[in-house]
């Protein structure tokens, strides 16, 4: 099995630590919240407030299922409108009350449903776009497994994004690249190879701004350690000026 192979393997693992798995993981006095106030609550993105240390913070992740039963609950981790409308509620909650928020991504993609598009799949995800890029709280976006288009974009428009060790993020699948190119999905290692989306490839081309390392630690290992540099980095953005804030958030993405 090539390197490749094995990373997207791990990435698509089912076992793998989830957003609600790594928010429980890290975060004091947990309190979870539901709904978008306008159709829905979305079982694929959660949304909490919990506390890192003394500071209080929102945190919105994309949630996969552990089993099949919980995949349909979640519908495998692909968020509807509503999730993407419940997320950005959350993110406006905070930057009223002066909390960092914090996201976990591991999404497929967002969900490409009739009844989806129907209420506005395209717009709730660029909504969240313009919205994250000018929200005057400090973001830290981390993609802990599947990174997968406009869909995990729609949650990573931060002042920093991380990436765990053994995840991926690019503008679509392996197999969709395949498809598209030689009209082949079968071929979606050898497209993987060409699209450079493991952590360390994007890191070197400046698209994430750190990997966690995962290797040879448990998950309560890997929990605490990332627990440790969340807290030094929200220390390090909360001492910036608010306009250097969102001058270095809008930058960031301005340069590709």
């Amino acid at each position: 099995m090539s390197k490749i192979t094995q990373i997207i393997k791990e990435a698509r693992d089912q076992g793998r630590l989830t957003a609600l798995d790594f928010a429980q993981g890290i975060f004091d006095d947990f309190i979870e919240l539901h709904g978008d106030r306008n159709f829905r609550d979305d079982g694929a993105v959660i949304g909490v407030i919990g506390r890192l240390g003394d500071q209080t913070v929102t945190v919105v992740g994309i949630q996969k299922g552990k089993n099949l039963q919980d995949n349909l609950k979640r519908n495998f981790g692909q968020p509807h409108p509503e999730g993407y409308r419940k997320a950005l509620r959350l993110m406006k909650q905070a930057e009223k009350f002066g909390r960092p928020v914090v996201t976990f991504i591991n999404t497929a993609g967002a969900y490409p449903g009739v009844g989806a598009e129907e209420r506005g799949q395209g717009e709730a995800i660029a909504r969240n776009l313009m919205e994250m890029s000018d929200l005057k709280v400090p973001i830290i976006a981390i993609i802990i497994g599947e990174g997968g288009s406009g869909g995990a974009l729609a949650l990573a428009v931060a002042n920093r994004v991380w990436m765990l060790e053994n995840s991926i993020y690019a503008v679509l699948s392996p197999e969709g690249f395949a498809s598209i190119l030689w009209k082949d999905g079968s071929r979606a290692m050898e497209a993987a190879e060409l699209m450079k989306i493991t952590s360390h490839e994007l890191l070197e081309m400046g698209i994430v701004d750190k990997v966690i390392s995962e290797a040879g630690l448990s998950s309560k290992e890997l929990q605490a350690h990332l627990k440790n540099e969340l807290r030094a980095e929200l220390e390090l953005l909360q001492g910036l000026a608010l306009e250097q804030l969102l001058e270095e958030r809008y930058q960031r993405f301005r340069k590709y």
